[in-house]
């Protein structure tokens, strides 16, 4: 039988420490939670590698070094309501759910929509909801957020997420260029998010969040 919990451990001082992250709230979530609960069946030997993990195609499980480093960067604090976009099976949705008031995870891929809220109720994720929507649309219903992540690479950021976030609330995305990425820390100033680069990563690019094709003749 496979040691989850020493592959967990394993994890958080192989590659979530090392990589400059101690809040405790943080390395305490992804000790506890059970990233092979959040995959899909099959796959729970590979939940803690130090990678993307695919989900779907175009979709991956960030590496966990990539999702301890937004969460760092976001500071997230126990009154915070978190918008997660590209949640795929909740995992970052979980691990967000440890540290804020409540968090609304989006996912458009309808299996892995499927899959989520089993998975959180299967942790005790009593503030975490799963809406089934395109990503690039969130979910205006519940907001406005004072925190919004997204778990894959992005080109653009869209008007409509900006209007989800409170006025002085933050988002770490992925911007790609390429095969190059770079994570930024946002914050939305009046109808402006300033942004300012944190880390380097990176990840394929999300339904609706690529750029339109250049016009060429």
């Amino acid at each position: 039988m496979t040691d989850y919990a020493t592959r967990r451990t394993m994890m958080v001082d192989g590659q979530v420490r090392p990589a400059d992250v101690t809040k405790f709230p943080i390395i305490e979530a992804m000790l506890r939670l059970p990233r092979e609960r959040f995959v899909p069946p099959g796959m729970a030997e590979t939940a803690y590698m130090d990678d993307n993990l695919t989900l779907a195609p175009g979709r991956v499980l960030p590496a966990p070094r990539t999702l301890a480093k937004m969460l760092d960067a976001l500071n997230i604090g126990p009154r915070d309501l978190v918008l997660d976009i590209g949640c795929g099976m909740g995992y970052s949705t979980a691990v967000a759910a440890r540290l804020a008031e409540a968090v609304v995870g989006v996912e458009e891929d309808p299996e892995l929509a499927a899959e989520a809220p089993g998975a959180l109720a299967s942790v005790a994720a009593d503030n975490a909801v799963i809406t089934q929507a395109p990503l690039s649309e969130g979910d205006p219903a519940s907001g406005p957020y004072d925190v919004l992540m997204i778990q894959g690479g992005i080109e653009l950021f869209p008007d409509a997420l900006r209007a989800q976030l409170k006025d002085g609330g933050r988002a770490v995305c992925l911007f790609m260029d390429g095969p190059l990425g770079v994570a930024r820390l946002g914050s939305r100033q009046g109808d402006h998010m300033v942004w300012r680069d944190i880390f380097n990563a990176a990840a394929p690019v999300l339904p609706g969040f690529g750029r339109a094709p250049a016009f060429t003749f």
